[in-house]
């Protein structure tokens, strides 16, 4: 009996002696996982930092506010001006179509007076269809060539306000540049203009003479030839 109650003594003693050591083996494995936690969670912060973009202040004169606003009224004058350049030629292109379509007609008109008397109702109606279909592929032209017109005048409006955008901000190389493109253009639309505006005031007269050669002819003629059209009231023209 006392060697069991020995026994027992020795066991609590024992057990005593152990579990401040697993207490301290406890503490020691909470605090190293802690310890790796907190540093896991440092390096995910600090991951996370570093995928932040952070702007910093540049003082250099590459970055100013001024120099990147020429650049950027740079590069939109460089754009007005492709687009100035590309509806210009569009435009340019319709107006020589249009310019050659009223001389066709023109040409038409005076070939068909001088066949009135010398041909017979069935004839003449023939080559009135001619006319007529010269007429229609005129004004289909001349529709065209407005849709271009409007594309420009809003490109070369753009252009003029890139230009004035580069003259404010300092841009002068840039400004000048696109001042003397836009005056390029105006100069090469207005002379095809011109071309255009001569090809309708001959077509115009022709009208009005062949009227009135038409007026003294015996033979009668198709309904509509010519109608009462006077010297710059054609319907076709355009009015400027």
């Amino acid at each position: 009996m006392a060697a069991g109650s020995g026994w027992l003594r020795i066991c609590r003693s024992v057990l005593r002696q152990s579990f401040p050591v697993l207490g301290s083996i406890r503490r020691r494995c909470l605090m190293g996982v802690n310890g790796r936690w907190h540093h896991m969670v440092g390096v995910g912060l600090g991951v996370s930092l570093c995928a932040v973009p952070v702007a910093e202040k540049q003082n250099s004169a590459s970055l100013s506010n001024d120099a990147l606003i020429k650049r950027a009224v740079s590069l939109v004058t460089d754009s007005t001006s492709t687009l100035l350049s590309q509806t210009t030629y569009a435009l340019i292109e319709a107006l020589t179509e249009y310019t050659k379509a009223v001389y066709t007609l023109v040409s038409l008109y005076k070939q068909y007076a001088n066949l009135l008397g010398k041909m017979d109702s069935e004839e003449v109606d023939a080559v009135w269809q001619v006319v007529i279909g010269a007429r229609v592929d005129m004004t289909a032209k001349q529709q065209e060539y407005l849709r271009l017109e409007s594309s420009w005048m809003t490109a070369l409006r753009l252009s003029e306000m890139a230009a004035e955008a580069a003259y404010q901000s300092g841009a002068d190389q840039a400004s000048v540049t696109a001042r003397s493109h836009i005056q390029l253009v105006k100069s090469q639309v207005q002379e095809v203009r011109q071309l255009s505006q001569k090809a309708e005031t001959k077509l115009a007269e022709t009208q009005t003479e062949e009227l009135i050669k038409a007026q003294g002819e015996e033979s009668s003629l198709p309904q509509g030839i010519l109608g009462n059209t006077e010297a710059g009231e054609d319907p076709y023209l355009r009015e400027d």
